[in-house]
């Protein structure tokens, strides 16, 4: 069960680190919040696809 879970995880970090470098922002925003994202692993992907997903450009400008 701990793999499934392991693996769900690293798909949706990987799917939100696409999803950012997709995004017109500064290359340093996009490396900022894809090591954020990383590294705070369910928290950082949970508030990525909740809340910052739609807000990041306006935070990077």
């Amino acid at each position: 069960m701990g793999t499934v879970i392991y693996l769900i995880g690293l798909i949706l970090a990987i799917l939100a680190v696409i999803d950012i470098f997709k995004k017109p922002i500064s290359l340093v925003g996009k490396i900022i919040c894809a090591i954020v994202v990383l590294a705070t692993s369910w928290i950082g992907l949970l508030v990525y696809y909740l809340y910052a997903k739609n807000h990041i450009t306006d935070w990077f400008k």
